[in-house]
Parts: structure tokens; C-alpha cells; sequence
């Protein structure tokens, strides 16, 4: 059978394991947590290989780019790219959120503090820059902290370009390393349609079955669809529209060559979960250079966040439409850049938006307790919004793939 069949194959599976997986839960309720372990085997299986996926893949890709000081131009052109998505993003639900105003005709008023944000009532920058240098790396492996272990490689790279001829062996291990790895995630993805099946009815089942998930949905009914909106919008107008002005690629076949990992998105509710799979249909389907996609991803994977930040947005404006708190333009100002620099503390796993909400309510003073009038439907939109930033990390490696740096041949060590 050749790849691009079984690839084929994988790609029905998936689409097969989410169909069946929603009409189980939808139907069963709460029976079909008996089949969770089935997606909580996938999930820990992309985990497993996450530490040593982005270890390798940022070393090799800092490596591959030769001489460090196009590193610095490769990453400022990198987290520009980032940087301007997340901020269209933003704009997008703002202007939505105060055109749909889905907080006004709710009226609840009422919230109660979620358990996960206990103790973290004062999270701040500060918080996010301690984070970013572990006093202990090994630790930070073991608590999946992928910041720190982005730097640490880039640091770790960066000074192996410096050492010459000595370097070779170490910077051969790393990129062999890296392609083994990829293989083992060529295995994990064949066992993709049974797993997403695992989540996704086992999520249902966990919310008590369709029945309770569209009472759910019906009362926070107008916040999903303002959220839903503007990521569709986002994911489905300007980020293709980047990807074919800058490459002058097909949006729609990139888009198809990337469902495998889109699908997976949905599933985890984790960008750096689907990491792999992410870099997988990025370099192996839609043929996206190494050097740009093993740099591009795993950082984009930790600081590319345009659904996180859209949402954090309408849920601020929301929750202050609910409490009945009025909001001027420089409010909302605040909100535009507070959301965009707070989507990039979200740590790219499941529902790291929830606490990082805490800082764009504390930049406008907006209860914190407001987080729990939206935490019943949070599940469903946390993998709506995961989808288009995984989107938004793979139309980046593309477009920096195209860049000067990465296209220029260089000589390696």
C-alpha cells in the first residue's frame, strides 16, 4: 500500500471515529465513558513524545539555519508573523462581541470562581516571565513546561553553531533523533481514528450526553456563536488569504493535506499535543522545508494562540456585558492588548485560556468570578478555538518558509 492511500485511509478513519464518537456520546451519555481510556491511550501517546519532539526539532531547526545571526532575523520575522495574526484575531472578536452583544440578553450576573483558577487570582506577567527560566529543566520536562524548554533549545542550538567541527556529531544525533521521532508519530497517527473516537464520545458521555450538552449550549447560546463566528472568520478568511498573498499556495489543498492534524486539534483540545502530527502533514504532505517548520511549529505550538486570544477577548466583553459593567473604547483598548500578550503565557494545553482570562479581567478590573458563567460550554470552544491555532501555526511555517533566510541554501557544520 503507498503512503498517500494510507494516508487516505487514516483521513476516512478520522472523520469516521469523530462521527461515531459524537453519535455515541450524543446517544449514551455517560455509558460512553467506558471507552475514554481508548482517547486518553492516544492522547498520552502524542504527550510522550512531545518533550523529546521539541527538544530535537528546535535544535535541528537552529542548527539547519547555519549561521546565528539569521536566527535572530528568522525569529523576529517569526513572532511578527505571530504577533500581527493574533492582534487581527483580537480585533475580530471585539468587533463581533460588541456587535452581537451576547451578554446583554443573558443578563446573569452571577458567577462562581472555578476550581481550576483557586489560588491563582493574582496570575500576572510576572507570573509568565518567571516561567520562561525553570530552576530546574528536568522539571519542567515532567510538568510538560514548553516554554522553557523552547528556549533552553534555542539557547542549546544557537551555541552549537559557535563550536565548529567538534559540534557535527552532536548536531547529527539531534537531527537523526528528530527523524526518528517523526516516524513514531507516522505510527501514533494510524491509531488516530480510534483514539479521537475515545475523546470525543467519552467527552460527551462526561457532560452527561447531547441531551445535556445542547442545554449547555442553548443558554450560553449566542457567547458560542459570537466566539464560533469569529473564529470561522479568522480561520476561514484571513488566514488563508496570508497563506496564498505570501506563498502563493492553494489554501484550500493546504488546508485539506492539514486535516489529519486540524481533526486532531479538535479532539485534544492541545496545540502542543498535536504538535507532532502538526509537523507531520506540515512537512510530509504539504512539503514545507524542514528549517522553517521545526523552528516555525514548536514555537507557534507555545505562542501562537489567535483562537485563545479572540476568545479571551469576547469572554472579557461578555462577562462585562453580563454583570451589567460598561466599557469605554480605552477599555477596550486595554482588552486588545492585553488579550494579545496573554494568549502567548497560554501554555498550549487544555484550557491554559481559563487562566490566563484571569489577567485580561484584571486589566479592566472585571470580576474574576465571571470566568464561571462561561465554564459549562469552555470544553466545547476550547477545541473550536485549538483547531485555528494549530491553523494559524501551520500557515506560518508556510509563509516563513518563503522567507530569504530559510530559502537560501547554507552551508552546516
Amino acid at each position: 500500500m503507498t503512503k498517500s492511500k494510507s494516508s487516505q485511509i487514516v483521513l476516512i478513519g478520522i472523520f469516521i471515529g469523530i462521527l461515531a464518537g459524537g453519535f455515541c456520546g450524543w446517544a449514551f451519555g455517560e455509558s460512553m465513558l467506558s471507552v475514554k481510556f481508548l482517547g486518553d491511550i492516544f492522547l498520552n501517546a502524542l504527550r510522550m513524545i512531545i518533550v523529546p519532539l521539541i527538544i530535537c526539532s528546535m535544535i535541528t531547526g537552529v542548527t539547519n539555519l547555519g549561521d546565528i545571526r539569521r536566527l535572530g532575523k528568522t525569529g523576529y520575522k517569526t513572532i511578527l508573523y505571530y504577533m500581527a495574526t493574533t492582534g487581527i484575531s483580537v480585533v475580530i472578536g471585539i468587533i463581533l462581541v460588541n456587535l452581537i452583544q451576547p451578554g446583554i440578553i443573558e443578563g446573569a450576573g452571577k458567577g462562581v470562581l472555578p476550581e481550576l483558577l483557586k489560588g491563582k487570582e493574582e496570575f500576572s506577567f510576572i507570573d509568565v516571565l518567571m516561567g520562561l527560566i525553570p530552576s530546574n529543566l528536568f522539571k519542567a520536562m515532567t510538568e510538560m513546561q514548553i516554554l522553557p524548554l523552547i528556549i533552553f533549545s534555542l539557547l542549546f542550538g544557537g551555541v552549537l553553531t559557535t563550536l565548529g567541527e567538534k559540534a557535527k556529531p552532536v548536531i547529527n544525533f539531534f537531527a537523526v533523533s528528530n527523524e526518528a521521532i517523526m516516524k513514531i508519530v507516522h505510527l501514533i497517527i494510524y491509531f488516530a481514528p480510534v483514539g479521537i473516537f475515545g475523546l470525543v464520545a467519552g467527552k460527551l458521555g462526561a457532560v452527561g450526553g447531547g441531551q445535556a450538552f445542547y442545554l449547555e449550549l442553548s443558554k450560553l447560546g449566542k457567547y458560542a456563536l459570537t466566539v464560533i463566528v469569529g473564529l470561522l472568520i479568522h480561520g476561514i478568511f484571513v488566514l488563508p488569504l496570508l497563506l496564498f498573498v505570501f506563498t502563493k499556495r492553494n489554501p484550500i489543498s493546504y488546508l485539506y493535506n492539514m486535516i489529519t492534524a486540524l481533526t486532531t486539534a479538535f479532539s485534544t483540545a492541545s496545540s502542543s499535543a498535536t504538535l507532532p502530527v502538526t509537523m507531520e502533514c506540515v512537512e510530509k504532505k504539504n512539503l514545507v522545508s524542514q528549517k522553517a517548520s521545526s523552528f516555525v511549529l514548536p514555537l507557534g505550538a507555545t505562542i501562537n494562540m489567535d483562537g485563545t486570544a479572540l476568545y479571551e477577548a469576547v469572554a472579557a466583553i461578555f462577562i462585562a456585558q453580563s454583570f451589567g459593567i460598561h466599557l469605554n473604547f480605552s477599555h477596550q483598548v486595554i482588552i486588545f492588548f492585553t488579550a494579545t500578550l496573554a494568549a502567548i503565557g497560554a501554555a498550549g494545553i487544555p484550557e491554559a485560556g481559563l487562566v490566563t482570562m484571569v489577567i485580561v479581567l484584571q486589566s479592566v478590573n472585571l470580576p474574576i468570578e465571571g470566568i464561571g458563567l462561561i465554564l459549562t460550554i469552555d470544553w466545547f470552544l476550547d477545541r473550536c478555538r485549538t483547531t485555528v491555532n494549530v491553523w494559524g501555526d501551520s500557515v506560518g511555517a508556510a509563509i516563513i518558509a518563503k522567507t530569504k533566510e530559510i530559502e537560501k541554501p547554507t552551508n552546516r557544520i
